[in-house]
């Protein structure tokens, strides 16, 4: 039997389709093992950065991945929103598009048991992506050149034995810069909630899983495909977890406030 769980909403951020440190099979086995009324895919599914760099193409398992959101639209009824992201922003020129049960849109408001939340990628509120793109692609080649570091220091790790060890991660955390601007990010779109008086906003883009209150505001971040491999999801009662995607072959394992998929057909 095929062991499939169901979410009334799935938020799904930074998948980044097209750079070659996309966990794109992991997240195409995700989708295969929910079930959901409304997907919200929020920005930089597709790495049009990386896409045109010369030597990167378009692969099977970025088509693979389309499959899935097709046929969760055809056989279930899946109601799909794409929010546009600093990495897909070729998709400028088909905002707003709608057609069956998918949209593009560049943010979008969801209303559900009585509370509304903001959704957007996040990256109009982040100065280098909006006002100094070059700065920003120049960072991206920094952090492209930290995770191919990372693949080859947990290769090393693996043969010792040792477990998973994110460097990018750990960078986050340690430097100061780094941890300022996460800070400043969260609390610039805490700002935005209050002022049009919403009960939370839900965001991507840093790369950083969070479900958290600021006073009366949740702050909900759905992580990335690239390390964290982390999802939103509201259950039917209105409430709101992190999963987090792990490769052993269990059911879904709740944990408190956070949850472990562990995907696999039973």
């Amino acid at each position: 039997m095929e062991l499939r769980t169901y979410y009334p909403t799935v938020v799904l951020s930074d998948i980044h389709l097209g750079s070659e440190h996309s966990r794109t099979e992991e997240v195409t086995t995700f989708l295969k093992h929910v079930d959901c009324k409304r997907l919200i895919l929020n920005g930089d599914i597709i790495d049009g950065w990386q896409l045109r760099k010369a030597g990167k193409r378009w692969k099977q398992k970025h088509t693979d991945f389309f499959k899935v959101l097709m046929k969760m639209m055809e056989k279930k009824g899946t109601q799909i929103i794409y929010v546009r992201g600093n990495h897909d922003d070729f998709l400028d020129n088909l905002v707003p598009f709608q057609m069956s049960n998918i949209s593009i849109v560049k943010d979008y408001l969801l209303e559900s048991h009585g509370k509304r939340y903001f959704v957007t990628h996040g990256d109009i509120f982040d100065a280098v992506t909006t006002n100094m793109r070059w700065l920003a692609m120049l960072g991206d080649m920094g952090y492209t050149f930290l995770l191919w570091l990372n693949k080859v220091y947990n290769h090393y790790r693996a043969k010792k034995g040792k477990p998973y060890f994110s460097l990018s991660q750990k960078v986050k955390h340690k430097v100061k810069s780094a941890v300022s601007y996460i800070s400043e990010f969260e609390n610039e779109l805490v700002k935005l909630a209050n002022a049009k008086k919403l009960d939370g906003i839900i965001c991507g883009h840093i790369h950083q899983a969070a479900n958290s209150y600021y006073g009366n505001i949740h702050y909900l971040n759905s992580g990335d495909w690239v390390e964290s491999l982390t999802a939103l999801v509201e259950n039917e009662d209105g409430e709101w977890n992190v999963i987090t995607y792990d490769s052993l072959k269990y059911p879904l394992v709740e944990t408190g406030k956070e949850e472990h998929l562990y995907a696999a057909v039973i």
